[in-house]
């Protein structure tokens, strides 16, 4: 199967989904936090550095439980910039 290639607003998107997911982890470890999400480190990593820019509905909302985010703080942070 042939992957469609991110636009450069799904990257962005990605982008400012990381930065969240980051911010509100603050000073719990990666670890810690993947592992209350059900998810593994290292996709907890790609998230939030952008490499994996789309993630599961699933895994963003376990990591929102985790970190006590809203999944209406996640969307509002993470729509789209308007011009």
């Amino acid at each position: 199967m042939v992957r469609t290639p991110l636009t450069p607003e799904e990257r962005e998107r990605g982008e400012r989904l990381g930065r969240l997911l980051r911010e509100a982890r603050g000073e719990r470890s990666m670890v810690e936090v993947a592992a209350s999400a059900g998810i593994s480190a290292e996709t907890l990593r790609k998230i939030e550095t952008g490499r994996a820019p789309t993630p599961a509905f699933f895994t963003v909302a376990a990591l929102a439980v985790t970190l006590e985010l809203s999944m209406d703080e996640v969307a509002r942070m993470c729509a789209p910039v308007p011009v």
